[in-house]
């Protein structure tokens, strides 16, 4: 991956996207990266466009909004000295104008509305857009009222598949970064229907078996790369693996999750338990989109 790739995050002089600005400064901090603040000054929808077709412009960014990516910018170098900040306006809508940044992005940042109201409308559009479709990690925090954790461990899942192997791979490199535990967990669901006992036995024996050995493997792929990091095997049960990695992400500083790729049907590149997280977890969220080559 090229040094060159910044962090980017996009701001509107909204709380959560101020909140958003300050993860990613501490990103680009511990990265050595330049930070990139954005602001897609178009309406998510497409407004703001002339709708006269023989007038075909683009409106130009405002001066209130070049001042206040400057007071943001100033305030996250003067809290984060040797900080190198880029400022931006780009003439498209806040979720698209992350996406097409994302390219060529190490890290990209976006605040979410908390947990509260309807569950479809927990994240705004534009951090729902993001987190589904960009070409890089997605770090998605939380509100300004819920305090930046500063300590805790790195939570990620295990289940086998690709996309929770990269999850656990980059879960690894944020706990090296941080400093920090990386915790390993694997959920056991409750056996469905009405079970003999000692055929129940004999599958709860079988699944805690699968459960250590699925664990234990990660675990060792990882003490390989990293040996002095501090790998801690959990295994749980609870009713979904949603439940139980959202319970668990409130003991966490970070809880990292897979995405499917880039391949079948768009709406479907966050599988269901990421995407539950992304919406649900206590603590910030880092989805681990892979890197994508084009645009470097």
């Amino acid at each position: 991956m090229p040094m060159n790739r910044p962090v980017v995050v996009g701001v509107d002089g909204s709380s959560t996207s101020l909140t958003a600005a300050e993860h990613a400064a501490r990103a680009a901090v511990a990265r050595s990266r330049p930070l990139h603040v954005v602001h897609g000054y178009l309406h998510p929808l497409g407004y703001g466009v002339p709708l006269n077709p023989y007038d075909l412009g683009v409106p130009a960014p405002t001066e209130e909004s070049r001042k206040m990516l400057e007071q943001v910018a100033a305030e996250l170098v003067d809290r984060h000295p040797g900080l190198r900040v880029e400022v931006r306006q780009v003439a498209g809508g806040p979720g698209v104008t992350l996406i097409e940044e994302s390219r060529r992005a190490e890290l990209v940042v976006v605040g979410s509305r908390g947990v509260g109201g309807f569950t479809g409308l927990l994240l705004g559009s534009v951090s729902n857009q993001v987190a589904q479709h960009a070409h890089c990690p997605v770090l998605v925090v939380r509100p300004a009222e819920q305090p930046i954790p500063v300590r805790g461990p790195v939570l990620a899942g295990v289940d086998g598949s690709e996309p929770a192997g990269n999850a656990v791979r980059l879960a690894a490199d944020e706990a090296v970064r941080r400093d920090a535990d990386l915790v390993l967990v694997h959920v056991r669901t409750p056996e469905r229907g009405a079970v003999a006992p000692d055929a129940a036995a004999e599958a709860t024996a079988a699944a805690q078996a699968e459960s250590a050995e699925l664990l234990a493997g990660a675990a060792a792929r990882i003490r390989t790369d990293h040996p002095v990091l501090n790998v801690v095997e959990r295994p749980l049960r609870g009713e979904s693996p949603e439940q139980a990695l959202i319970e668990a992400s409130g003991e966490a500083a970070l809880v990292v999750v897979g995405s499917r790729g880039r391949g079948g049907f768009a709406g479907l590149l966050l599988g269901s338990v990421s995407q539950a997280l992304v919406q649900h977890a206590h603590c910030p969220v880092l989805v681990a989109h892979p890197y994508e080559p084009a645009g470097d």
